[in-house]
This record gives structure tokens, sequence and C-alpha cells, in this order.
């Protein structure tokens, strides 16, 4: 474990590798403790390198095995030194070499799942960011690209199977019912592209054929028994391939394509070039396990992790500071397809909703950063929203700005002139800027600055011109280490309602750069449309053009219009969202004051117009009836936030809901009543959706009819769907038949791990004071694993995250928790320690008391000695 303070990195520091490793030959031994790792590399001086200096390579908790060779020959012990932490040769030849270096390893005392360890009877690797320093020396860092050959050698009974990157080249028999097999991978990658899994697994399999005519052998390894559960994400992956070909003209370019389920992973999955390990969860699922949101995870983690074959992999990163290269053009890709299999505004709304929920928050605490950050001090710390998310969002605008078509020409002119190597941002830009004849310098902001940009939009109307003005000023706040910043490019797609509901026509505008859509530049634009009959009700960033915080002062009576007229969905959602939010925001403040929770008979009058609509479409339905969450009204208050207030005036607003249209919602519940067998398809998963809401509000008023019902739902259900909104309605009403139901559930699923992280992450999540009790139980739970990430995520995870009243309780008991945990699992697994403490990224946003206490607890993790990098780097941030 590492104790030293963690290292900044920084991106102008950055400066080619001295050497360059040309090809890799690995022979894995998998033999329990006693595990060997032969690396024979062929290194060369780097002529972009610094010449005459010695070879240092990369390690982390290894042990040298043996002594190394140098082209063959055994080197003398004064010519290199070997440390757990490095291996460096100190006169390394002037010229092309080999060197051939051995590692033993013990796989099942790797407790950190990053490298190569043991998830059930199977061996796997996970190297990103930086675990293949784990499992021998190496220039670990990406942008070494070397071609691997790699030969498993492991007990036939323990692992039939030996998989590893790329095509399989050779199998056989060995003695002692040993086996062998080797794969080879044709295509440069850096090593944390490397994988290997060997194990007793079972496995589906498929076939695909290219747009071009290759045939490609599919397969899906999964534990035993569980092969049926995999069905759905083969039906995803080939989905994804043709998907890939024809909105992107990407096609795969290998003889095989392996994925494999391990129940021990710190991430979702992992893109490796060929052999994808996924987290189980991902992968498995069956309706009577599974929910709609599960089947829709694994149709877009698939995706994502296919896409990489070429935004990742063909093309990778030159450095970890280019994460968001790789990532945030990955979630785009896969939200494009997502989008495209199912409803493009639903999909949006919720793509917003997530990034508002952890992003958002992200940006405007303590953790803040670039989408690509110049400084690090532990790259596992910066695989975040940001990243991720933004990253995408900046990718969206990308588009939006120069247009669908620029934008294809610029990503081909990305996949021709880049394939093959380590890319960075300003490259991938410029291919843009050529492709589309635009000045991109601008947009690279994007890139650089951290924070929301804040749009603060003044209207100003004059009937006796007929005059429509609209005055725009961009605001980014302040982060950590950045101040001052400077005006960001914007597109912001737009219309104005007139009184029919329709858009205006907006005539022209030499500042409007085509119809529908304004770019901000600088700090302050006016933008006027004359010629109007009538003072028009403004539809700004449509379908979330910029990932803004849009800031207008519309009545009450423009947000409700909007809402039901709006010609653009996603609008017509945030108009709700708007509305809902002001009334919440004014509700949390008057109950801090001693006052009652306030109501809006408007509010549900306007879900009732959507629920009883002929023409309804379930999903949005859904979307519409929801409520802001407790995030999104934290967000919205800033500062001296009171999660108790907050709770209780959303609470009230739900019972107000249910209580005014209740008739209506009793009709769409019936309505939408099961109708045969479970497909997990968009329209089916939209009705079982709205049937869930529905329920939702007609249970939090608390009535024994309402209760029955849910009871009943859950009794009855035959599909984990409706059995798991069932669940969660019951979970948050303090009444005899919730803990019936747990207590069933967990008798139903008592073999199911998968299915149990959900009834964990419910109990977690429920806002009553008893709950933080209730989660130390369950740790004792003979189902709970500290060794088991899902596990954790869900318990503590759901707690922390899930729960703000209980996580934020007064007297500080929620944040002692917490810390107690990460302080347990930070020497076991400081990846998963680490992502714990996200559930801090908004204290200082917190009344005092709540404030002071969470501080404390912060402080009692950072006084401790020693802690991993991982740990300590998010702590000190959290404290700056």
């Amino acid at each position: 474990m590492r104790s030293e303070e963690p290292r900044a990195v920084r991106l102008a520091d950055y400066r080619a590798p001295d050497f360059l490793i040309d090809t890799v030959h690995l022979d894995v031994n998998l033999a329990g403790p006693e595990t060997l790792v032969v690396s024979r590399l062929r290194l060369r001086p780097n002529p972009a390198g610094r010449a005459g200096v010695p070879l240092v390579l990369d390690g982390d908790a290894l042990r040298l095995s043996g002594t190394p060779l140098l082209d063959g020959a055994e080197l003398d012990a004064a010519s290199y030194a070997a440390t757990p932490t490095a291996f460096t040769l100190h006169e390394p030849p002037a010229d092309a070499f080999e060197l051939t270096l051995t590692t033993k390893l013990d796989p099942a005392a790797n407790t950190q799942l990053m490298g190569l360890y043991r998830s059930g009877s199977a061996y796997c690797t996970q190297c990103e960011a930086e675990g293949f320093r784990r499992i021998t020396y190496f220039l670990d860092r990406p942008d070494v690209l070397s071609v691997y050959t790699v030969r498993i050698e492991a007990d036939r009974a323990e692992a039939p199977v030996l998989l590893a990157n790329g095509n399989p080249v050779e199998s056989g028999d060995l003695d002692g019912n040993r086996h062998f097999a080797v794969w080879h991978d044709p295509f440069p990658k850096p090593c944390y592209l490397f994988a290997l899994v060997g194990g007793d697994l079972a496995v589906i399999k498929d076939d695909f054929r290219t747009a071009s005519g290759r045939h490609v052998d599919l397969a899906i390894y999964v534990e035993h028994g569980k092969e049926e559960r995999a069905a759905y994400a083969m039906d995803a992956l080939k989905r994804s391939m043709r998907w890939d070909e024809q909105a992107f003209g990407r096609e795969y370019d290998l003889d095989v394509f392996n994925i494999v389920a391990v129940s021990d992973f710190n991430m979702g999955a992992m893109e490796n070039k060929g052999l994808n390990v996924f987290n189980d969860k991902y992968v498995l699922a069956s309706s009577e396990t599974a929910t709609d949101a599960d089947y829709a995870g694994i149709e877009s983690v698939i995706a994502h992790e296919y896409f990489h074959n070429w935004t990742g992999n063909r093309i990778t990163c030159r450095d970890w500071f280019q994460l968001c290269l790789k990532e945030g053009l990955t979630v785009f890709r896969d939200q494009e397809f997502t989008q495209d299999m199912r409803s493009r505004p639903v999909e949006r709304i919720s793509d917003v909703r997530g990034l508002r929920s952890v992003q958002f928050p992200e940006d405007a605490g303590p953790f803040a950063h670039p989408v690509r950050p110049d400084t690090y001090r532990e790259i596992n710390n910066f695989y975040t929203a940001t990243v991720y998310e933004k990253g995408a969002e900046v990718i969206r605008m990308l588009k939006t700005l120069i247009g669908v078509d620029a934008f294809r020409r610029g990503m081909d002119l990305y996949f021709a002139r880049h394939d093959g190597e380590a890319a960075t941002i300003e490259q991938f830009i410029a291919c843009f800027a050529e492709a589309s004849g635009h000045d991109l310098k601008q947009f690279l902001l994007w890139y650089s600055q951290a924070g929301t940009p804040e749009v603060i939009v003044t209207e100003h109307w004059d009937a006796s011109s007929g005059t429509y003005a609209l005055d725009i000023r961009q605001h980014i706040p302040a982060t950590p280490g950045q101040t001052d910043k400077k005006p960001m490019v914007i597109p912001l797609a737009f219309g104005l309602l007139g009184s029919d509901g329709n858009d205006v026509d907006l005539g022209s505008d030499g500042r409007v750069k085509r119809e529908g859509l304004i770019v901000l530049t600088s700090g302050e634009h006016r933008f006027e449309f004359r010629g109007l009959k009538e003072r028009p009700v403004p539809s700004l960033n449509r379908n979330f053009s910029s990932p803004i915080q849009l800031k207008i002062d519309l009545s009450d009576n423009d947000l409700l219009f909007a809402a039901r007229h709006d010609g653009d969905q996603f609008n017509c959602w945030q108009a709700m969202q708007s509305a809902m939010t002001r009334l919440l925001v004014t509700s949390a403040k008057e109950i801090r004051e001693g006052g009652k929770p306030l109501g809006e008979p408007r509010i549900a009058e306007a879900i009732a117009s959507v629920l009883n609509a002929n023409d309804r479409d379930d999903a949005f339905a859904a979307q519409f009836s929801i409520l802001p969450t407790e995030t999104d009204l934290t967000r919205e208050i800033g500062t001296n936030v009171d999660p108790d207030a907050i709770y209780a005036a959303r609470r009230g607003l739900k019972e107000a809901i249910s209580a005014q249209i209740q008739p209506s919602l009793l009709a769409c519940y019936s309505g939408l009543a099961d109708q045969g067998s479970y497909t997990p398809d968009a329209k089916s998963a939209g009705r079982r959706s709205l049937r869930g809401v529905a329920l939702d509000l007609l249970v939090v008023g608390g009535g024994d009819e309402a209760i029955a019902l849910a009871e009943r739902q859950y009794a009855d259900a035959t599909n984990m769907t409706d059995r798991m909104s069932a669940l969660a309605s019951l979970s948050q009403v303090d009444h005899p038949v919730r803990e019936r139901a747990f207590s069933d559930f967990a008798e139903r699923f008592a073999n199911e791990p998968l299915v149990l992280d959900k009834w964990f992450a419910l109990q977690a999540a429920i806002p009553e004071r008893g709950t933080l009790d209730r989660v130390r139980g369950l740790m004792n739970h003979p189902a709970f694993s500290m060794g088991n990430p899902n596990r954790i995520r869900s318990l503590v995870g759901g707690f922390a995250s899930g729960n703000p009243t209980q996580f934020n309780r007064p007297d500080g008991a929620g944040y002692e928790f917490l810390a107690d945990v990460v302080l347990e699992l930070d020497p076991k697994n400081p990846q998963v320690a680490a992502r714990l403490l996200g559930a801090f990224r908004s204290w200082k946003t917190l009344e005092n008391g709540r404030r002071a206490l969470a501080e404390q607890a912060l402080r009692r993790i950072n006084a401790v000695s020693p802690l991993s990098a991982d740990v300590s780097d998010l702590v000190t941030r959290a404290l700056a």
C-alpha cells in the first residue's frame, strides 16, 4: 500500500517516453499464489525521447523472480535495480534490445482488484488506469503502443477457459492435466488495454457478419447456470456493431469478440481489445431478476465498451489528461445509440437528469475540475461525471455548432488521420475545424475551464414596435484553482412560442447563425426580433443544447404554458421542472422558518392533463410527473442547505398532488395493468415506468387502499420491474406491510446477489431516523461482503449518496459512519473507498451545523496515516 503523499502530475510537464516497446510476449502460468508472469519486451530508444538515460519500468507491489535477461543473457546484478515499484536498467543498449523479466503474483491476495486477481473461481485482469504495473514491470503509460502475443497456462480442471486479447492462435494439452492457449493481437495497444481471463465458465455463442462481409465469432462467458441471462447482452452487442457501421462507418476488425462477466469488479466494464471484462450486473438479465432500468443499462454499457474499439482502442489517448477524448466521446456515442434504440426526447431527459444529479454538484464543489484537467495526484479519481458525461455534452455541442454533415466529416477525418495513434484533444478538435471551416480555438475552453456556466437572460417586450429582445449574459463561477474565467462558446437552440402554442416565425437576424440557434461567444449579447404581434414565451436551450444553468425569470403562467405546448419535448419537461423547482425552493424556506409545505394546484392539473391525454407517450408522461430530486433542489438553493426541509417540501408537494388528482392516478394505474409476458422494449418499459410513478404518488398519501394496491402489485408481479416499483413505494412508508415485503424479497432472492443489491439499496434509502442502524445491521447480513464492490455501492453508497436526510443527519452520525467504512476499506480496495467520498461533494453548501460535522469527519480521515493515494487525494481536495 502506498503511504507517501501523492505526487502531482501536470499536463504541462508531458514529455514523450524515452523508450518504445514494439512487441510484448507474455507467458502467464496461472498457479494460485505461485503464479508466474514471464515478460519478453522488444524495446528501442525513442527518437523523440532523451538519449543516454536509464530505462525505468513501472511496478506496483511486484516481486521479481529469477535473473533478468538482456538479449537472452543473464544481467549482472550491478547493471539493474528492482524494487516493488520500479525496475531500472542503468545502461540500456543504444539500439533495439530484448528484455526478459519474471514476476511472481498471488492473484487471490489482490483485494484491490487491479492487475491480475481472482473473482470467484476465475482469474481476471483490470489494467486501466495503472493496473498493468501490478502484473509485470512496464512503461505503464497510454502513449506506449505494442503488439501483444500472450501464452496462458493453467490447470484444465481449474481453468478450462483461457482468454486474452486479439485472435486465438494455438492451444493444446500439457503434462499434469494442464493446458495452454496462445492469443495474438495484431493492433498495437497501450498496456491498460491488456486483458486475460482463466476460469471454469459457461458460454453463449453467436456470430456477426460485418458490412464488408467479414465473419466474426461472438461469445459471452458467464457463471454456469446463467447462460440464458446473457441473451439480451448478446442482442445488444449485435445491434451495437451494426449501428456503429451505419452511424459512424466503423467496422469491427478482429476474428472474435469476447465478453466475460465477473462478480468482483471496481468499474462497470472495461473495453480491453477483443476481450471486454464486465461487472456481471451489466450482462446478466431475466424478467425475474432484472428491471427495465437494468436492461437499459446493459444495452448502454455493452454499446459503450464496444464503441471503444475505435474511440479508445484503435485511437487511444496520449496521456491520462486526455481521458475525455476516449470516454466523453464514447459516452456521446452510446447516448446516440440509446436514443436511436428508444425514444430520443425521453433518453435525452434521462441523460440530463443524470448529469445534473452528479456532474453539476461536482462542478460546484471541492472536486470540480475541467473536462481535461491540467493536474492530478491520483488518476483513478478522475474517472468522473465531468470527464464522462460533461465530456459527452461537449461533443454534442460541437455537433450542434458545426452541423450534422460537418460533424460526420470531422469524425471520418479523425479516424483516418489518427488510427493507430495516441491522440490529444487538440488533434481531435483540429479535425472538426478543418472539416467545417470553423475556428474552434475558443470552443477549446470547454476542455480547460471547470464549472457550469450560468446563462442569465433578461427579456424585453415593446408592444408598440412589436420588438422582443433578449439580453443574455454568461458567467462561469470560480472553481478550485480557477478564479478568472473567459467567455465560452455556448450554442443555444431556441424558439419563441406564440399564444397558439406554436413557434413564431423568427424572421432573420445577422447574429442568429441559422434558424433556431443562438451562439454566445462573448460575455454579453442582445438579440432582437421585430415585427411580432404579441409577446412570445421564450423556449431556450432546447434539447439541452449546452450544459449550462439557465436563469430566466419567467412567470408561473409562462412555465406552465410551455410545459403543455412547447414543440420541444425536452423543454416541455424542463418547464415543468422549473415550475416545480421554484415552488419547492420557496416551500423549503417556509418550512425552515416554521411554516408548512406549499402546494400548487396548477402543477397537479398539468400532470393530470398529461396522464389523461389520448395520445399519451407513457415514458414521457412518467418523466414529466417526477418531481425534481433533492439533489436538484440542493443545487438550486446553493448555500445554507437544510436537507430535512428539502425532503419535507418535496414530500408535501407529492402528497398534495396525490390528493388533488387521485382519480386520474387511479385510472392511469389501472389502465396500465400487466399485459402478458414481459418484454424489455422501450414501449413496454415506458408503460411500466408510468405505472410505477402513478403508484408512488398514490402511496405517498399513506392511505390504506393505496398501500394495499402496492402490496398486491408486489405479490402478483410477474417481472422484477413491477415488483421493485411496488417495493420502492412501500419503502417510503412506515407500515408493517413494508417489513413483510422486505422479508419476502430477501427469502425469494436469497441466492441472487445482484437482486439483493436492489434490496440493500432500497433499505439504505429509507428517509427515517432508524435507517443508519438498519444499514449497520445489514452489513452483518450473510449476503453482504466488504470484498465485493457491488455490495458496498448498493448498501453504503446507497445510504451516503441516495439518502440525503439520513446521511446528513444533524448529529453527524451519517458522516462518521461513512468515515469508518472508508478507513476500513482503504487498505483493501482504495479505489472503491475513494469513490464513496463522492458523497461529500456538496458538504460546503450545508447549513453551519452539518457543515462543521462533515468537516470533522473529513479531517478524521485525513489524520490517519498511512492513507492510500486515492483517498488522500480526495480528502485533501475536499478540505481545500
